[in-house]
């Protein structure tokens, strides 16, 4: 199997890596390009790939191409690769707001298509990936694309109608998340904890409470309630959050993302 990639920012590279570390296939059977061919040559030394001199060339010679590219330029690099893009090659379309209508038609033709949605966690081993795919795309075909996507995380099949609600809730989340562990260790370092050690503290919080929430199956509510021991501190906290509208600005933030999403 012939994986290439167009585009080598984040994503791609991260994709790449779990590829590789997961041994799915080789270095020698991936394939990358980019605007930049600084990038490219990083990524090269770093992993091993071969870097193609153009766009097309990755394109004509892939199983599986992954376009990770910003959903701005699509549209170009789609009018680039797609006469040189083979009839049974799996196009795996990495970009918020582009439907495979839209998809199909730029590229001008029945084209296998897989949309998915990944996230900067990928970039250690952790990333969440929504995805679908339309009816060319086999059952085979996509259990190689799932191989690709768990290799660096979880990968969960969703309707491409809630790709919008993907993008929210594991897309962009990880800037929530980063933003809640801020100001974890804000609140730390004023009440005397060293700032290294008070983010240090807070991410650990953060990862083990996630891992609680996977790993036993139970409602985070009932999770929460654990914590919360009658007349202790921790409820004290959480009628702090509750009255500054906690919850709501979380849902409120991801509406807009859902919006903004639509709208690409």
């Amino acid at each position: 199997m012939k994986i290439s990639f167009i585009g080598l920012g984040n994503m791609g590279s991260a994709m790449i890596g779990g590829i590789i570390g997961n041994k799915v296939v080789a270095a020698c059977d991936i394939t990358g390009a980019d605007f930049s061919t600084e990038r490219a040559r990083e990524i090269k030394d770093k992993f091993g790939i071969t870097i193609a001199a153009s766009n097309k060339e990755a394109a004509a010679g892939a199983d599986i191409l992954v376009t990770s590219v910003k959903p701005q330029v699509y549209e170009t690099v789609i009018n680039d690769i797609k006469d040189h893009v083979k009839d049974d090659t799996v196009i795996v379309s990495i970009a918020p707001g582009k439907t495979i209508d839209w998809l199909t038609e730029k590229y001008g033709k029945s084209v296998k298509l897989v949309r998915c949605m990944p996230n900067t966690p990928a970039l250690v081993g952790e990333g969440c990936t929504g995805v679908c795919r339309n009816s060319a795309v086999t059952d085979d075909e996509f259990k190689q694309v799932l191989t690709i996507l768990n290799s660096f995380g979880r990968a969960y099949e969703v309707l491409e109608s809630q790709m919008d609600a993907v993008v929210a809730v594991s897309g962009s989340s990880p800037a929530y998340v980063f933003m809640l562990i801020e100001a974890m260790a804000d609140g730390a370092v004023a009440e005397g904890l060293p700032r290294k050690t008070a983010y240090e503290m807070a991410a650990q919080a953060v990862l083990g409470s996630a891992k609680m929430v996977l790993d036993t199956g139970r409602h985070p509510g009932d999770l929460k309630d654990m914590v919360c021991s009658p007349g202790g501190t921790t409820i004290d906290a959480v009628a702090v959050l509750e009255n500054m509208g906690f919850r709501s600005a979380v849902i409120e933030a991801e509406r807009a993302c859902a919006e903004k999403s639509r709208a690409l």
